[in-house]
């Protein structure tokens, strides 16, 4: 919590994550204009605003949080700060879960940024409050999924630029089946691959919200398991000068 309360002063106060929140809100903001200024959406078509918003806030809000994580431990490195808070009376381990924390910090906040104007879009329907539920669900899944994976490739990389180009890349890879022209094909081969993206698959549940699609979730589960159980295990190995 030491690390986590630094981390979090250092990120706030300075003004990065500030700033990322108002870039956010300028985009978020003019996606609202855009859907609301038509005045002839019916009942269905309303939802499916609520849940364009949803799904763009979501995968913008888990991009801020991915280059937090990014930034993590390689930053560290370029800046030649890595060594003296090698030097400080806490674990490796305990540095890694304090930046992550922070990192994740970010996504909240984007979260809390999203719900007004969720409000504003799904005034008079009673979508709101399911709608906010499911992107509360998906949206933490993925991003501390991403986030973990961000953390791997930044204790892996001496680069910051590398890093984060990694890590942009990554994303990019998993969110581009999600704007294939008509969604995803259909068949059983492009399903498996839907359900093995964690980035997919949990914007797939974010537009259905079905129970019986609470199996889409397995995928940014499994990444979490994997990738938080590989740093819990060579967390004193990976945090280090030189990667």
């Amino acid at each position: 919590m030491i690390v986590a309360g630094q981390e979090l002063r250092d990120l706030w106060l300075s003004g990065r994550a500030p700033t990322l929140l108002f870039g956010f809100s300028l985009l978020v903001s003019a996606i609202t204009y855009f859907t609301a200024i038509d005045q002839t959406l019916n009942f269905l078509e309303q939802r499916e605003a609520v849940t364009f918003t949803l799904q763009i806030a979501v995968g913008v809000g888990v991009l801020m949080t991915l280059v937090v994580s990014a930034d993590a431990l390689s930053g560290e490195r370029e800046r030649g700060t890595l060594e003296s808070l090698l030097l400080t009376p806490v674990s490796r381990r305990a540095i890694v879960a304090g930046k992550f924390v922070a990192a994740l910090s970010v996504w909240f906040g984007a979260y809390l940024v999203t719900i007004p104007y969720i409000w504003v879009l799904g005034h008079g329907i009673s979508v709101v409050r399911a709608a906010l539920t499911r992107g509360l669900l998906v949206g933490t899944l993925v991003a501390v999924a991403l986030s973990l994976l961000a953390l791997l490739i930044s204790a892996k990389t001496n680069s910051n630029k590398a890093s984060l180009a990694i890590s942009l890349f990554l994303l990019l890879a998993l969110f581009a089946p999600t704007q294939l022209p008509g969604g995803t094909p259909k068949g059983w081969f492009f399903d498996v691959l839907l359900r093995a993206n964690p980035v997919a698959s949990g914007l797939h549940y974010l537009t259905t919200g079905a129970a019986r699609d609470l199996n889409y979730l397995i995928s940014p589960v499994a990444v979490i398991v994997l990738a938080g159980g590989w740093l819990l295990v060579r967390g004193p190995r990976l945090v280090r000068l030189f990667a």
